[in-house]
């Protein structure tokens, strides 16, 4: 038990910094009422005065409240909310409703201004949109489909990017089937059912990504109803995306595909070469590269219809330009392409297995907890170097290295790989380990 001296010390260091943070009704209501009791570990723990006091707290402000105890520096850097008698906010409990394990992170630069909509995509950008505008309104649920890569979760993020921005008190859930589904296994194991559904339900809007995980898995689709069917009764959003269409998904329950029918099925067309060459002039601009007509021509030529892989081909491309300094000619971008590791003609093929191998033997990890369920933090760095090295090195489809990496979801994959290379581009260490690993695959 802290002793109460340091309590109150760190506890007024913390309103200090709360206050600048929370709009001022918010804070005299609710922050300024909490008590603290303790720290256990790196944890404060405070008492709220009722289940609705802590609610609004664990909905409204868990992330303010969160980066003021950060901001003071003082040992401490999360909370945990306990109210007398309480079943849900239990002193008893390892953890309480805040603790959940956090939903898949939005990317800011996915929003709406930055999704290329013409020809295929049109109506359901329309759809995605009136949404964002009218959340609970408009379209409840709203059903994404489309063959993976084509911009179903740049959608999403992009409806959560719009909702934030414009309706700030509004609570948005992202996440994925995935996650909703490993969260639904640990709180049974961990018997904290309660916390699971006070996650899931005590928000605005819902999003799940590739809800078609949910086939052949009866209490999971259970959970998944009740939980439906009570954010549906309170117009709250819902939003879901899949591979395909609800009556495709087999095993899937007939209330949910009726439920899932409800509200509008949009479908994501693949791209035609126009759109392809539109897709790749909107990205090359976002990062500053105007690219000539001709390139993009070639780029878009063979490229398949997953717009990941177009997006790498022009990646590939400015990555040239940059090393060799030099403009970006159709020439280069010809030379960019053939020097892919998966299209060098004199070079060892690589594969997969010789990457996972690479980076199991760099890391010193076994391949079973590469591709397993560990959290600890040298593995989940070691996983996400192996997922962003699959991604560049072989251009494979993001599924495929969520396939290879013991069946994560895309999201994941595409998490993974784009926070390595963001690490690469900032952190001298990272970019070696990453150098250093891809010498021992080409055997340099």
């Amino acid at each position: 038990m802290a002793e109460s001296s340091q309590l109150q010390f760190i506890w007024k260091q913390v309103l200090s910094k709360a206050e600048m943070l929370i709009a001022p009704v918010s804070y005299d209501s609710f922050i300024k009422e909490l008590q603290p009791v303790d720290i256990r570990g790196r944890k404060l723990i405070l008492k709220a005065e009722t289940d609705m006091a802590a609610n609004v707290v664990i909905k409204k402000h868990a992330d303010k409240l969160r980066e003021a105890i950060v901001k003071c520096d003082l040992g401490v850097n999360d909370f945990r909310l306990i109210v007398d008698g309480s079943d849900l906010f239990s002193e008893d409990l390892e953890e309480d409703a805040g603790d959940i394990i956090p939903p898949v992170p939005i990317n800011k630069n996915f929003t709406f201004e930055s999704f290329v909509a013409v020809s295929g995509s049109k109506f359901v950008y329309a759809a995605a949109k009136s949404v964002a505008e009218a959340p609970g309104e408009a379209f409840n649920p709203l059903f994404i489909y489309g063959e993976s890569g084509l911009g179903k979760t740049h959608l999403m993020h992009a409806i959560a990017n719009y909702i934030s921005q414009h309706y700030p008190e509004k609570k948005v859930l992202y996440t994925t089937c995935e996650n909703f589904l490993n969260e639904f296994i640990d709180s049974i194991a961990q018997k904290s059912s309660a916390k699971f559904r006070f996650h899931y339900r005590n928000v605005d809007v819902l999003m799940i990504d590739d809800i078609q995980f949910l086939k052949n898995k009866t209490q999971v689709q259970e959970e998944f109803f009740h939980t439906f069917n009570e954010l549906s009764a309170q117009n709250k959003q819902i939003v879901l995306t899949s591979d395909r269409p609800p009556k495709e998904i087999a095993t899937l329950e007939e209330r949910l595909r009726t439920r899932f029918e409800g509200g509008m099925i949009a479908d994501v067309q693949p791209p035609d070469p126009e759109t392809k060459i539109a897709i790749l002039k909107r990205k090359a601009l976002d990062r500053k590269c105007p690219v000539a007509d001709d390139v993009l021509e070639f780029l878009a030529r063979d490229s398949g219809h997953d717009v990941r892989t177009l997006e790498g081909r022009l990646t590939k491309v400015i990555f040239a330009s940059k090393l060799h300094e030099e403009p970006i000619t159709l020439s280069l971008a010809k030379l960019a392409l053939s020097e892919s590791v998966n299209e060098t003609p004199d070079q060892e093929d690589v594969t997969p297995d010789k990457i996972v191998n690479a980076v199991c033997g760099y890391f010193k990890q076994r391949r079973e907890d590469l591709i397993g369920k560990g959290k600890k933090a040298d593995l989940v760095k070691a996983r996400q170097i192996c997922a962003y090295l699959l991604c560049e090195m072989l251009s494979l489809p993001l599924v495929s290295v969520g396939n290879i990496l013991g069946g994560r979801d895309h999201t994941t994959i595409m998490y993974a790989r784009d926070k390595m290379e963001k690490l690469a581009s900032l952190n001298d260490r990272v970019a070696k380990e990453i150098d250093d690993i891809k010498n021992i695959i080409l055997k340099k």
